[in-house]
């Protein structure tokens, strides 16, 4: 087994994750604008600035919990499992894009909706 430093870990990480961040941000502005599509015509009388705000604040959290693949990759990775864990930290990254579009239906398609 080789030893790995936590600073070696981390840089490896964020080689990994920032590029499929990109991905990841593809994946939800899709959902949405399926979303925002599908709700067609209510969706277009409800896209106002407090529902741009949202969608903006919205985007922001989910790419704060982004983040927390990190926390996972550099703790498994300083761990005894890192051989392992690098050949399988893709089925991490499918279940986070997986929860986030669920997410990102879920509240999207509230936001296009109005209220009776």
């Amino acid at each position: 087994m080789t030893e790995i430093a936590a600073r070696d870990a981390l840089s490896d990480a964020i080689r990994y994750w920032e590029p499929r961040r990109i991905l990841y941000n593809a994946v939800l502005l899709l959902v949405v604008a399926v979303t925002y599509w599908a709700k067609l015509p209510v969706s277009r009388a409800t896209v106002i600035a407090d529902s741009l705000q949202v969608l903006f604040v919205l985007a922001v959290l989910a790419n704060v919990a982004y983040c927390t693949a990190y926390v996972v990759d550099v703790v498994v990775q300083i761990s005894a499992f890192r051989q392992t864990w690098l050949r399988l930290r893709w089925i991490l990254l499918a279940v986070g894009v997986l929860f986030a579009g669920v997410l990102a239906h879920f509240f999207s398609s509230g936001l296009f909706t109005t209220s009776t």
